[in-house]
């Protein structure tokens, strides 16, 4: 049996050494691959790259190593430039202490004593103020010629860890803050076992090639330019037909499930801002301007545009569901380091939607939510999984209101036969969410949709309903997001695909080469035939080799390739190179723009 590496209890994990001390009874943890187990190795490995650039630079100085989604990472100051070239030389001094086998114990010092022992290191400093006064006495790991604050769990000794890697350099705001000093930071993985480690490593570099930022640019999707600012996103006609047709799939199911087009401005007074809540809790990541001395914010969401299209005028029970959509744009003020691609930007169009209904019709439309979802996800293959986030510190309205909403959306995924996790604390300020969270063809997570219980806006703008007995009820408010944002989803979707996008959405569905002028008329011909029935094609009629055009239509990565020369003509028939399927055809003019159709109706959502 592989070494107990922690105990993990109904709400924590601890290390063996802090089991034994507090005498706690649990299930073991074994050194291995499961999620607790990785957490505490990555945890530690944290803390031996620490060691090891202590060793190499005496001089540094921590301040916190965590453990994150993608392994770990460690912030320091150090008074010399430290850069990629650096990170085998580090590597090399991890491997050397892992292998002496240290052990990792642990002591507690009152506030007051750790204050006292690092007197001389401001970031350390900076730690203690970060820890709740209520803590009485903080523990410190210890490993050979390291130690830091820290509260754990850990593994016992070092000489489990094997299977490691460094794997980038950054910088990091001391503390997130952008006025604070910038600090470096390396990141990290680590494994129970080398065999995972290079499953992990062989991913990383797949991940490099299918990364959207490099095969964005090389298919012209999408581009960024410094004048007009960080985090702007400018859609090239590709990359705008890309969107053009997720948004028509969209746009037809969307209609059959009963949703009606709504449009709100892009920006509304302060003064409604304040009546939902977003001044005083989502303030920091707005922006505002002021118009004839009134002051306006720039819309982050899209819900109080749909409040206002419900307010405008009175509503019967028998209304009821209403299901408003928007392809809305919103600005959010992200932070410049945080900013990547099209994943994370301070513009972006969310597939948003709003569903006022009645308490009793939250479990019918969220089911009929997630059967959305999932006929999407299945159309572009990706797995998932779903969950539930309940109740943050920072929020709006009373703790009834959050229980029955949370309480709705566990219901319904478990009436769809759902497995879902909890994340606590990690809901919208003014209600619970289910987070859609799907798996590339890579096998990454991605956070991606959501689904949000809102009875908490009803009730700040006064929004009712007349129920059967002409009284005055208060509708609940579900939002709604299953894409997230059409720059999100465009970006994961060139990850999954490698830029190999099927036929019904790909920004060319078909590139026509005619051999040679001859077949000019004939290659027009077939291009306004597929234009008519929604395919989008081009002709590539350059003067250069056959080859040579053949050659640039499979680097765009386009389905299908047609091409033309003079028994293509006399005969009305397309000789076809179909990219996905790998195969070479003949068919006949009419067959080819059927084929074509079939291929753009063979999913819906």
């Amino acid at each position: 049996m592989s070494e107990i590496i922690g105990i993990k209890t109904d709400c924590a994990v601890y290390d063996t050494q802090s089991a034994e001390e507090l005498g706690i009874n649990g299930e073991p943890i074994y050194f291995d691959n499961s999620e607790d187990a990785l957490s505490i190795t990555r945890h530690t490995c944290a803390h031996l790259m620490a060691e090891a650039l202590k060793a190499l630079y005496p001089e540094a100085q921590f301040f916190v190593g965590p453990v994150v989604e993608e392994g770990f990472y460690y912030d320091f100051r150090v008074n010399c430039k430290i850069g990629e070239e650096d990170l085998s030389k580090i590597e090399a001094k991890m491997k050397e202490i892992a292998k002496k086998g240290e052990k990792i114990t642990k002591y507690y010092l009152t506030r007051e004593e750790a204050v006292q022992k690092f007197q001389n290191d401001d970031l350390k400093q900076a730690v203690i103020s970060k820890i709740p006064l209520g803590d009485g006495r903080l523990s410190i790991y210890t490993q050979g010629e390291f130690e830091d604050l820290c509260r754990g769990p850990h593994l016992p000794t070092l000489k489990l860890l094997k299977a490691f890697k460094l794997t980038k350099i950054a910088g990091a705001y001391l503390g997130g803050d952008e006025n604070a000093e910038m600090l470096t930071r390396i990141y990290g993985i680590a494994f129970a076992d080398k065999e995972s480690l290079n499953q992990y490593l062989r991913q990383l570099e797949e991940a490099k090639k299918r990364d959207h930022r490099k095969v964005g640019v090389e298919m012209e999707l999408f581009t960024f330019d410094e004048e007009v600012g960080a985090g702007l996103p400018i859609w090239l006609p590709k990359g705008a037909r890309l969107r053009r047709n997720l948004e028509n799939l969209l746009t037809q199911a969307l209609i059959e499930r009963g949703y009606e087009p709504v449009r709100g401005p892009e920006i509304l007074k302060s003064a409604v801002w304040k009546t939902s809540g977003h001044y005083a809790n989502y303030g920091e990541n707005m922006y505002f301007t002021t118009i004839d001395e009134v002051e306006y914010g720039i819309k982050p969401m899209n819900c109080v545009g749909h409040i206002k299209v419900y307010q405008n005028s009175l509503h019967s029970y028998r209304e009821l569901p209403l299901r408003f959509y928007e392809y809305g744009v919103v600005h959010r003020h992200e932070k410049s380091g945080v900013l990547h691609g099209l994943l994370r930007v301070r513009e972006f169009t969310q597939d948003d939607a709003h569903i006022f209904c009645r308490p009793n019709q939250i479990a019918s439309e969220v089911e009929s939510i997630i059967d959305f979802t999932q006929k999407i996800m299945q159309a572009f293959g990706f797995s998932y999984e779903m969950e539930i986030s309940t109740k943050p510190e920072k929020s709006i309205g009373s703790d009834a209101i959050w229980e029955e909403a949370t309480q709705a959306l566990k219901g319904a995924l478990e009436r769809c036969g759902i497995a879902y996790k909890i994340d606590e604390g990690g809901g919208a300020f003014y209600g619970p969410k289910i987070d859609i969270k799907i798996t590339d063809a890579i096998g990454r997570k991605w956070q991606c949709g959501t689904v949000q219980i809102d009875m908490n806006l009803p009730e700040r703008f006064t929004l009712t309903y007349t129920d059967e007995n002409n009284s005055a009820q208060q509708p609940v408010m579900i939002h709604r997001a299953i894409l997230g944002s059409f720059e999100r989803f465009v970006a994961i979707l060139t990850e999954h695909f490698g830029g190999e996008f099927p036929f019904f959405i790909a920004p060319t569905q078909v590139i026509i080469i005619p051999i040679g002028e001859a077949q000019h008329t004939y290659a027009k011909e077939l291009r306004n035939a597929l234009l008519k029935v929604g395919v989008y094609a081009e002709i590539e009629d350059k003067n250069e080799t056959l080859n040579k055009r053949i050659r640039n239509a499979e680097k765009q990565k386009v389905p299908m390739i047609a091409v033309l020369g003079a028994q293509e003509v006399e005969g009305r028939a397309v000789s076809i190179r179909d990219r996905r399927a790998k195969e070479q055809s003949n068919m006949s003019f009419e067959s080819f723009i059927t084929l074509t159709k079939e291929k753009m109706r063979e999913v819906s959502f």
